[in-house]
């Protein structure tokens, strides 16, 4: 018969959580000695201890021992041989259950204190390519067919509204995650006098759980945390295919640094946007581990079940992919040089200005149902003779109205873009605004 002892070990990955691991059990020791569960010296020496096996940790040299199954029997063990029984008290008024509901609070917080600091550095890097090119007209497109232009500076700060959308999801994850769990025992509370808000003050959470059986089985923080990463990703994704789309020859819009390009084994003219469609690709597997928890979450009776287990791989998995998605997009936009004179030769393009020439004659008293359809039959003319509107003389335009004139040649890529001057549009001093609530933003 094969040996699946194996099968139910979790050291391999667990011991990840060895840092907010033993900071827990430091907080439950000195709580236990405060409130006489313990003697002080046993704390003392239990936390003494702790400290010796977070440097074995850290050094390497930690005895990992598969056959204990997990992170926390195994700094227990380990540390009972340092110190002695001591050691064998520190478990007292808990259990694994609520240790690892603590272990994985306190990751999670970590982890999203690292996440809002990433999205914060890619923000940067967006406002500052907005701003180094604050003037550049370029087209912007619905359906990925050339719309009306806009300022570029206006379409970097899309991107940085998405994310600050984020932000905010992460940080409200928080707000919900910020209970300590420890003390819930194994499901119904512990027979001790423990000071559980002692402990939660020393661990910085701002309440304790209201009820054993909940704190212990919750997990929804984690689903929050790989729902906001997921929209983070999908953000990043939009991005990355607009940095692919915007790259290639044939809109040879943007040109990234060689750092973040590769070429072709076979092909030596390549300038692959590697990076960008390596983060394209990550989203979905940021999506499949919110599918995964979900799943293991979706059919667990109360309280406690082994396959919480699985909570905790694709969690770190789409901690680490996040990370360094956005770690890799906060490098790589500030290197990122644009094409200024193709992106607004497009955005002069006349066809990009058939809504302005329909919003001219609005406001030459024609209803703008009765201009959109001169416009329209006016660029259908125009395609079927080979003409750009900017080319027509006035006797064609006259053909289908009479309300156009001379100034109907002073509608430009920039006086569209200037007319958009209501909040939120794309006219200068609309996108000046925008930048500096965006610094107003990153200063704060």
């Amino acid at each position: 018969m094969n040996d699946h002892t194996d099968y139910t070990v979790s050291i391999h990955y667990d011991r990840r959580l060895y840092r907010q691991d033993i900071a827990g059990s430091k907080a439950h020791a000195a709580m236990l000695a405060k409130q006489g569960i313990i003697t002080q010296d046993d704390a003392d020496r239990i936390i003494a201890g702790l400290g010796k096996v977070q440097d074995e940790i850290e050094r390497g040299d930690f005895p990992w021992d598969p056959a204990l199954e997990d992170l926390h029997m195994n700094i227990e063990r380990r540390l009972t041989d340092l110190i002695g029984p001591a050691g064998a008290r520190l478990h007292t008024g808990r259990s694994r259950n609520d240790q690892i509901a603590l272990d994985m609070r306190l990751y999670t917080r970590q982890a999203i204190a690292d996440a809002v600091a990433a999205l914060r550095d890619v923000q940067r890097a967006l406002t500052q390519l907005a701003e180094r090119h604050s003037n550049v007209v370029m087209p912007g497109y619905t359906h990925l067919q050339r719309a009306q232009p806009v300022l570029f500076a206006h379409h970097m700060l899309a991107y940085f509204e998405m994310f600050q959308r984020d932000i905010g999801r992460f940080t409200d994850c928080a707000a919900r995650m910020d209970v300590l769990p420890l003390g819930s025992g194994a499901l119904a509370g512990v027979p001790y006098p423990t000071d559980r808000h002692a402990v939660a003050d020393t661990l910085e959470f701002s309440e304790i759980s209201p009820n054993s059986m909940d704190a212990v089985a919750d997990r929804d923080f984690l689903a929050e945390f790989h729902a906001a990463a997921a929209i983070t990703m999908m953000h990043v994704s939009r991005l990355s295919e607009e940095i692919v789309i915007w790259s290639s020859r044939e809109f040879d819009f943007v040109r990234l640094a060689d750092e973040f390009t590769t070429g072709s084994s076979i092909m030596p003219q390549k300038r692959n946007p590697d990076f960008a469609e390596i983060a394209r690709g990550k989203t979905g597997r940021v999506y499949g581990s919110l599918m995964g928890i979900l799943t293991v979450l979706k059919g667990l009776p109360l309280t406690y079940n082994r396959d919480l287990q699985e909570d905790k791989e694709g969690f770190f998995d789409t901690v680490d992919t996040l990370l360094s998605t956005l770690r890799v997009f906060a490098d790589m936009l500030p290197g990122m040089t644009l094409n200024t004179e193709r992106l607004e030769s497009l955005a002069s393009e006349s066809y990009m200005l058939a809504t302005d020439l329909a919003d001219y004659l609005v406001g030459k008293g024609v209803p703008f149902r009765e201009a959109h359809g001169v416009m329209r039959r006016l660029c259908q003319h125009c395609e079927a003779e080979g003409k750009s509107l900017s080319e027509l003389p006035l006797d064609e335009y006259l053909k289908f109205s009479p309300h156009f004139d001379d100034d109907v040649y002073a509608i430009t890529a920039a006086a569209s873009v200037a007319a958009r001057d209501n909040p939120g549009g794309t006219a200068p001093n609309r996108v000046a605004e925008g930048l500096a609530r965006a610094k107003q933003i990153l200063q704060e």
